[in-house]
């Protein structure tokens, strides 16, 4: 697992031991992280602060050539709001830890030009897998399941 893709680990974990979703990401733009973040929604009570929009939030306004030259990592497959996201601000690589847990809009992704890499990294999947089993309505309630 590169240090990137580590960074978005070690921010779902932060997640996580402060109660919340353990999803992470980070926005990286020439080998450097310029934003990260983790699903707050419990901790913030928001609805849109998944990992992917709280790295966004965190990276701040970038000039429109930042986003379209950086990659953006994230523990698990991005929901349709922050694929929304994704294609908005241009971003053309994501990488992602794993989609066994949820299968977010990559093919929309994909479709639209952004290169989607899937790593199925064990320790994203398994993070998913004990959070899922130890909390399954919060988990519906974020992927909006009922």
């Amino acid at each position: 697992m590169d240090e990137f893709m580590q960074a978005a680990l070690e921010e779902a974990r932060r997640g996580r031991a402060q109660g919340g979703i353990p999803i992470g990401s980070v926005i990286v733009h020439q080998g450097r992280i310029i934003g990260r973040g983790h699903n707050r929604r419990v901790q913030q009570g928001s609805v849109i602060l998944h990992g992917e929009m709280d790295a966004f939030e965190n990276a701040g306004r970038q000039p429109a050539a930042v986003y379209r030259e950086a990659v953006l990592y994230t523990t698990l497959s991005p929901c349709p709001m922050c694929s929304g996201a994704i294609l908005l601000y241009g971003i053309p690589r994501v990488v992602i830890g794993e989609n066994l847990s949820f299968m977010g809009e990559e093919a929309l992704l994909r479709s639209r030009g952004v290169a989607v890499e899937v790593l199925q990294a064990p320790e994203c999947i398994e993070l998913m897998r004990e959070f899922v089993a130890e909390c399954p309505a919060l988990w519906h309630e974020d992927i909006g399941e009922d």
